[in-house]
């Protein structure tokens, strides 16, 4: 079966055990039992379409990848899979300054992308906190948000238009080039977010920003306890300022960080970023705010500044590495369920004895509470015991009683599988496994994950 495969994409087919075992993980932690059969490293349209219709012609299961990056264990493959990578291809095809949009393969890294459209002035917002190594294509799959996305959107919002090809290997074209467009259902939508069980993304039209913002001001803010800068937070958003970044981050997380970085970082802290013609005023409506909830403002000298600021923000992943294996969740909940999402953390931290740092992008309730795992098995890799499971578990009905949801941007995966059936109720489980069934009718696109 490999030598006809081979016959069709000659060295972009990869069987040499190291690089097979390299595909057993992502950046979750996760650890598959054991290597898949071969990988796919797709330089053209071609070689994905040859390697479904061979998938598909012999029943072998297909896990889409792109830079494994993932924190849901959503692209870990095993024994018997065919593992179908994207990140060779990485061309930018189009960009249009006069259209804002820009069509790119999927293997293109996020950061670059903004690099190449910086020239034409122009940025493309979605900006997850792995921007630098992550791809477009892995963001389509988990509808990745990051720091900005509170006023500019996630990536559903930035993406006009897919090309899929499908687990036969024919090849879909969804959405279309206009910034307006109902023609039947809104298929690109739902490939969004899907996590590769639907299908491979080959190519993206995206929407464009013109990247002049304007001033940009941050202001950093301690505060003595994360329930109270919690509080603060919701409460900016309620004034009906519109800050472009709102992060907060837990004691914890900054202890963390502040060793990972050799810096000094004491206490919660609380990062907004304003920008635009109202930017100044924003700023000092955002300080009143915090004065009144009990946090100390400050605001930084220059956007420069600002920026370094936010870079410690974007630490807390790396730092949670060094920790050792580390449970990453993320759980959104509505605004104003902030403070009693971060109370509930912090009590099930203290019954099961579990360390939690937690960061969140505040200004639209997504947290990501990080269950340091001691003695998790060797080189890091997850292997997370039953009180620790016991705990998240608590954790996630306990967002779901807020009123919030199991994901925010990282997706389903291997890790949330088991709550999945509790958020979406029985009837809208059913409905969208039979929606995969339509797009994959045997079966074979990353079995195992989400469902």
């Amino acid at each position: 079966m490999l030598d006809e495969l081979r016959a069709e994409l000659g060295e972009a087919l990869v069987t040499a055990p190291a690089a097979l075992d390299a595909l057993r993980a992502d950046k979750s932690g996760r650890v598959s039992a054991s290597a898949p059969l071969a990988l796919v490293e797709a330089r053209e349209l071609a070689h994905v379409q040859a390697a479904l219709r061979w998938a598909s012609r012999h029943g072998v299961p297909v896990v889409p990848r792109g830079a494994g990056t993932g924190l849901a264990g959503g692209a870990i493959a095993e024994q018997g899979e065919l593992v179908v990578s994207t990140a060779r291809m990485n061309r930018i095809l189009e960009i249009s300054p006069d259209d804002e949009l820009a069509v790119v393969e999927a293997g293109v890294v996020n950061a670059d992308l903004n690099t190449a459209l910086a020239a034409h002035g122009l940025w493309y917002a979605p900006d997850p906190a792995s921007r630098a190594i992550s791809t477009i294509g892995g963001n389509i799959a988990t509808n990745a948000g990051g720091l900005m996305c509170v006023k500019y959107g996630v990536t559903r919002e930035a993406v006009l238009g897919l090309k899929l090809v499908l687990a036969d290997g024919r090849l879909l074209e969804l959405g279309h080039r206009t910034v307006k467009g109902v023609t039947g259902y809104d298929l690109t939508a739902l490939v969004i977010g899907s996590e590769g069980t639907l299908g491979i993304v080959v190519e993206a039209t995206l929407r464009l920003r013109p990247l002049a913002r304007g001033e940009v001001v941050t202001v950093s803010a301690a505060f003595p306890d994360v329930e109270s800068a919690a509080r603060a937070s919701a409460a900016i958003t309620a004034s009906g300022v519109r800050p472009a970044a709102l992060e907060l981050l837990d004691a914890s997380a900054t202890a963390a960080i502040g060793e990972y970085l050799g810096i000094e970082l004491a206490g919660t802290q609380l990062l907004v970023q304003t920008d635009g013609a109202s930017a100044g005023e924003e700023a000092d409506a955002v300080a009143a705010l915090i004065a009144e909830h009990g946090g100390v403002a400050r605001r930084a000298a220059d956007a420069a500044e600002g920026e370094r600021l936010f870079a410690v923000r974007r630490a807390f992943h790396p730092a949670m590495e060094r920790l050792g294996a580390v449970l990453i969740e993320d759980v959104a909940v509505p605004r104003t369920a902030l403070p009693a999402m971060f109370a509930a953390i912090g009590d099930i931290e203290r019954r099961y004895g579990i360390r939690i740092p937690t960061v969140a992008h505040a200004g639209d309730g997504n947290l990501h509470p990080n269950f340091v795992v001691p003695d998790a098995g060797a080189g890091g890799h997850l292997e997370v015991p039953d009180h620790v499971w016991a705990a998240a578990d608590e954790m996630f009905r306990a967002c779901l009683r807020l009123g919030g949801t199991l994901t925010g941007e990282h997706g389903v995966g291997t890790l949330k599988r088991r709550w999945l059936r509790e958020e979406l109720g029985d009837d809208g489980f059913e409905l969208q496994r039979r929606i995969k069934a339509v797009f994959d009718p045997a079966g074979i696109m990353n079995p195992g994950k989400v469902f």
